[in-house]
C-alpha cells in the first residue's frame, strides 16, 4: 500500500499549476511594457506541460494488461507567444516608432483571466486529489492503531 506516488503526482500537478500562475501573473505585469532587456515589447511567455514517464514497474509488467501509471506532470519549457506586437498609434510616447506607432506586447489580459481561471481549476483539482490521498492514509493508519 504506497500513498507516496499519489501525492508526488498531485505536488507535481501543483507545482505546475503554480509555475503556470506565475507566468500569467508576469505576462499581466507586462502587458505594457514596451521596452525589455532584449529590446522591443515585452513577449507573452506561456509554460508547455508534459506527462512524467512512468517508472518501470517490474510487478506490473509481470501481470498482463498492466500499466504502471504515470509520475505526474513537469513543465517541458517556458515559451514565448509567436504572434506580433499589438500597435498602438501613439506619436508622443518615448518608444514611439518613426511612423508614430508604438509596439504594444502581445498580452491579451482577457485570455490572460480565462488561463488563470483555468490554473486556479487544475490547482484545486490537484489540492483536492492530494487532499483525498492523505485522508486514505489517515483512515488506513486508523485501521491499524490500537
Amino acid at each position: 500500500m504506497a500513498f507516496l506516488p499519489s501525492l508526488d503526482i498531485s505536488a507535481s500537478g501543483l507545482t505546475a499549476q503554480r509555475l503556470r500562475m506565475d507566468l500569467i501573473a508576469n505576462n499581466l505585469a507586462n502587458a505594457y511594457s514596451t521596452r525589455s532587456a532584449r529590446g522591443g515589447p515585452y513577449r507573452r511567455q506561456m509554460a508547455v506541460f508534459a506527462a512524467m514517464e512512468a517508472p518501470s514497474w517490474p510487478w506490473a509488467a509481470n501481470r498482463a494488461g498492466a500499466t504502471a501509471p504515470g509520475r505526474g506532470v513537469q513543465v517541458a519549457a517556458v515559451v514565448e507567444d509567436p504572434t506580433p506586437p499589438r500597435l498602438v498609434y501613439d506619436p508622443e510616447h518615448p518608444d514611439a516608432r518613426a511612423d508614430g506607432y508604438v509596439e504594444y506586447p502581445n498580452v491579451d489580459v482577457v485570455t490572460e483571466m480565462v488561463d488563470m481561471l483555468a490554473a486556479e481549476r487544475g490547482y484545486q483539482a490537484n489540492l483536492a486529489a492530494f487532499g483525498a490521498a492523505t485522508d486514505m492514509a489517515r483512515a488506513a493508519l486508523n485501521l491499524i492503531r490500537v
